[in-house]
């Protein structure tokens, strides 16, 4: 069984309840069902949620032995982490950036990311739906390199 991690950064814990004009009103149990239930066969979902930014690259050290792919919602640290982007520049297997609001049509500050340096693709502005979209991605690309 081969593992996709997906990966939420700072405040992606109150999903759900934080901005719903913004972010809708399904949770992060609401993600992980979703990304379980578009998973290929032989595909597995773990998800992850942390507000700290070195979890966060412990994480994707720890996924470059565990996992054929991340799919990242970094929040926040998109914008701030070179860290983030250098962890990243270490791993392999596809990477694919999740943003649930259309971050181009909010703040200025929201419309770069350092992520984006090592994401084999970038979704914004889907909902929930970019992280089913990305999970099939890393499935589409995990099972060509076999």
């Amino acid at each position: 069984m081969k593992t996709i991690l997906v990966l939420n950064g700072p405040n992606l814990n109150l999903l759900g309840k934080r901005q719903p004009a913004i972010y809708g009103h399904e949770t992060l149990d609401d993600v992980e069902r979703l990304c379980s239930a578009v998973c290929a066969d032989g595909f597995q979902v773990r998800l992850l949620q942390s507000n700290h930014e070195g979890q966060i690259i412990d994480w994707i050290h720890e996924a470059r032995e565990t996992t054929c792919g991340i799919v990242f919602n970094p929040g926040a640290f998109t914008h701030t982490s070179i860290a983030i982007l250098d962890a990243l520049n270490t791993y392999d297997p596809p990477v694919i950036e999740v943003h649930i609001s259309q971050v181009h049509k909010r703040e200025a500050f929201r419309h770069h990311s350092y992520v984006s340096l090592r994401a084999d693709g970038v979704i914004a502005g889907l909902g929930l739906e970019g992280y089913a979209a990305g999970v099939r991605r890393v499935c589409q690309l995990a099972g060509k390199t076999d």
